[in-house]
């Protein structure tokens, strides 16, 4: 197949996933074009294809640390000021689409515009990959309501549509846009179950001098991430073990002070030393204010052999079962009793361990879980 893969810009955690499918498709013989405006960030063996704006301000879904100010998120955008944004995307793809077979556009956002009106022009068969990210904010009222329509529209007219878990189906999707339920996948964000493994910790824990024993919180230090919750939570179990957090933001300062000796912030880390951190913790824990999508930290943690102590709700409980950690109410108090708990039954922490692992395995292996797009994509182009 020759399939082009469009995505709103570089992107974090949806980047990664189009990228990791990028990967697959190349290596199993399928010509990739890796669309996108940072021309050079792509992937190797793919065509990369540049979008190329009209001006230095990045469109996003929502905020990204490493783009600064020069950023406007597309859902506080006037139509006129979206629809300048428009013919790059498309002329992006117009420029490789004779040699398509079929399209995935990643997001419920100006890129599923673009997308559809690409692939209804010359009749070809498009997906969207729709990460809760890009449709959430209209749930709380906000993209201009022309721009709405379109992005409406261009989903009700996919020939498919990829979501992580049935939480962003059901939730944020299927209670606001009609489409027939057949016409979705569920497709979990795969690992890579080599890098993420209980053995593969190189010389982690001398290089940060950490302790055999330690808890774990990945992820931006933002309110939204819930860094602060963890923060809190901790003083239920710094007797146990120190909580370490990889990842940096605004609240860095104020949560260093607040967490004293009870563990360390490292701030931005390799992702090679991200994998080892999360392969070498003890546990993982996260407590996002809002209801995650899905939460890819948690299954890389089950890969790493790493059990979960989480707030519930949204997707993560597709992730983590009673087998493999532990989802609580949302509040600090209980999340911090909950990790104590764990810590302290090395009996049912060494069945999670184990049970992590082999979950990891069945579920999340982003080769299974290639082999199921390329088998879907190849089915609708046909």
């Amino acid at each position: 197949m020759n399939i082009a893969i469009l995505l709103l810009n570089h992107g974090r955690g949806s980047g990664e996933v189009a990228r990791q499918h990028a990967r697959y498709l190349v290596e199993q013989g399928n010509k990739v074009y890796f669309v996108q405006p940072q021309k050079g960030s792509g992937v190797e063996g793919a065509s990369d294809v540049a979008v190329k704006l009209h001006t230095d301000v990045l469109p996003v879904h929502e905020y990204l640390p490493a783009a600064g100010k020069g950023q406007k998120a597309v859902s506080s955008m006037s139509f006129r000021e979206m629809a300048e944004y428009l013919p790059a995307y498309e002329s992006a793809l117009e420029s490789v689409i004779e040699d398509v077979d079929i399209i995935i556009g990643h997001h419920a956002n100006l890129s599923a515009i673009a997308t559809r009106n690409v692939a209804d022009r010359h009749n070809k068969p498009y997906v969207l990959f729709l990460h809760g990210t890009g449709i959430e904010p209209r749930h709380h009222g906000q993209y201009d309501d022309e721009v709405w329509q379109l992005i409406q529209s261009s989903i009700e007219n996919a020939n498919g549509i990829i979501v992580t878990t049935e939480y962003v189906r059901d939730n944020l999707i299927l209670n606001m846009v009609e489409v027939p339920e057949e016409r979705f996948i569920i497709l979990p964000c795969g690992i890579d179950l080599d890098e993420f493994h209980p053995e593969n910790t190189g010389d982690i824990l001398q290089k940060y001098e950490l302790p055999e024993k330690f808890v774990i919180c990945p992820g931006a230090l933002s309110l939204a991430k819930g860094p602060q919750n963890v923060v809190a939570a901790s003083e239920h179990y710094a007797d146990l073990a120190p909580t370490i957090f990889i990842g940096d933001g605004e609240l860095r300062g104020e949560l260093e002070e607040k967490l004293g000796d009870r563990g360390r912030f490292l701030g931005f880390v390799s992702a090679e030393d991200k994998a080892h951190l999360i392969n070498a913790a003890t546990l993982i824990v996260a407590a996002p204010e809002k209801k995650e999508h899905f939460g890819i930290i948690y299954a890389e943690g089950l890969a790493g052999g790493t059990p979960s102590v989480a707030y519930e709700g949204g997707g993560v409980s597709s992730i983590v079962t009673p087998e493999t950690g532990v989802l609580t109410e949302r509040d600090s108090a209980a999340l911090g009793k909950a990790v104590h708990s764990v810590l302290e039954a090395s009996d049912q922490y060494s069945g999670m361990t184990t049970a992590c692992r082999s979950r990891a395995e069945s579920h999340f292996s982003n080769k299974m879980l290639g082999a199921r797009l390329e088998s879907w994509l190849d089915g609708l182009r046909k």
